[in-house]
């Protein structure tokens, strides 16, 4: 069933795993020259399919107040590679906002229409 405050939270956990994708892409540039960095990531598609089920749990599970959940990769950093991906994650976390001001906007007319 769709409410808007389901919709409120399910927006919140996909901004909070770009924001966690975000420090993961973050570190791998800013080690970009450590010897023996393994560079991190983390994977959307673990997660996107489980958001419209009872499973979606385990999305806040995972990331709790403060873990960093990333995916170990094999191989060095390459700097342009990390690059895209942040502008990749730019555009998910662009499209997220959108979608959480939309949210409340439709909240705004429900509420304005009530009166």
């Amino acid at each position: 069933m769709y409410t808007p405050m389901n919709s409120i939270g399910k927006v919140s956990l996909m901004m909070d795993l770009i924001s966690e994708r975000q420090r993961a892409l973050g570190a791998n540039l800013a080690n970009v020259d450590t010897p023996g960095y393994v560079k991190q990531d983390i994977d959307f598609g673990q997660y996107l399919g489980s958001m419209n089920s009872p499973l979606e749990t385990k999305l806040s599970q995972k990331l709790g107040p403060s873990a960093v959940t990333s995916d170990r990769l094999e191989g060095p950093v390459n700097p342009a590679e990390e690059l895209l991906k942040i502008q990749e994650n730019s555009l998910l976390y662009t499209m997220a906002t959108r979608r959480m001001g939309n949210i409340i906007t439709e909240m705004k007319t429900v509420i304005n229409v009530g009166k």
